[in-house]
């Protein structure tokens, strides 16, 4: 499986033969825009975490562009189907079978809405198991006890958690949620795209570094192979 990281909580992963964006939001990052062109991304699915337009914007013309399947919750996967564009549904707790591997729906603690301000559903992560190694993409989430349970679901090979805080949790809890899903190797996610969740990456990594993890902080277009 390769991850690559388009800033923010925007992620490419390669599974088997196929493409799947997760939470896309280049266009108005300014980390981002001027280093992804969206209509060069390829997508066979765009998995959303939930609604909030930070991770949503660029859903809509990715999968005009690709004919991707959108996956979401409930709410996420009728607001786009009623656009007319491909899509099914999942939710928390939910497994579903893909042609690339597995996914399950977990919990998230967080908040969803449109841009609009109409109701996005409940947030949500996901674990994507393919072949026998699996990633946990957190989403937005403030730390939760039911990231314990994520280890009966799946041995975790990379975590990917927001270390921003103010709206998710930071580094000092990412550290835990690191020690709850039983994953020392993390890409975080979800900070300096804003000016209010800018991070010290060095002092997080040493952070990291100092509880035996590893903080990945990936540049825009880097990748990495598990």
């Amino acid at each position: 499986m390769k991850i690559t990281h388009y800033g923010h909580n925007c992620l490419a992963l390669e599974i088997g033969n196929k493409h799947i964006i997760v939470d896309p939001f280049i266009t108005e990052n300014d980390l981002a825009k001027d280093k992804v062109d969206i209509m060069q991304l390829k997508a066979d699915y765009i998995f959303l975490t939930h609604a909030h337009y930070d991770h949503t914007l660029d859903a809509e013309a990715i999968a005009q562009n690709t004919g991707a399947t959108i996956v979401s919750n409930f709410e996420i996967y009728s607001h786009y189907a009623e656009k007319g564009l491909e899509a099914m549904p999942m939710n928390i707790g939910g497994i579903r079978d893909f042609d690339f591997g597995r996914v399950k729906y977990v919990n998230a603690i967080h908040s969803s809405s449109f841009a609009d301000g109409s109701y996005g559903g409940n947030p949500g992560g996901f674990v994507f198991t393919h072949q026998g190694k699996s990633i946990y993409v957190a989403g937005d989430t403030a730390l939760t006890m039911d990231m314990k349970l994520i280890p009966q679901y799946a041995k975790i090979d990379l975590a990917v958690l927001p270390v921003g805080d103010v709206v998710t949790m930071g580094v000092d809890d990412a550290i835990t949620a690191s020690d709850f899903v039983e994953c020392n190797r993390v890409i975080g996610v979800h900070y300096d795209s804003f000016p209010f969740i800018k991070i010290d990456h060095g002092a997080a990594q040493e952070k990291f570094k100092r509880a035996e993890k590893e903080l990945l902080l990936l540049e825009v277009g880097e990748s990495i192979t598990i």
